[in-house]
């Protein structure tokens, strides 16, 4: 979903974890499924990085 979503934005992982206040590696490691994400972390990168909304849906 995030690999998708930084595409669309037309940013790379450097661009998108700068605007983030993150890593490249750390933006990688998401996108790759390889390491673990708070929900705080994940809902700044789409917002502060990809200038989005994120919602969440508990079933």
């Amino acid at each position: 979903m995030l690999k998708e979503a930084r595409k669309e934005a037309k940013l790379t992982q450097e661009q998108l974890a700068e605007k983030a206040g993150t890593k490249k590696s750390y933006i990688s490691k998401i996108e790759n499924a390889k390491g673990n994400i708070q929900l705080s972390t994940l809902i700044r990168i789409f917002e502060k990085g990809l200038n989005r909304k994120i919602g969440l849906t508990f079933l």
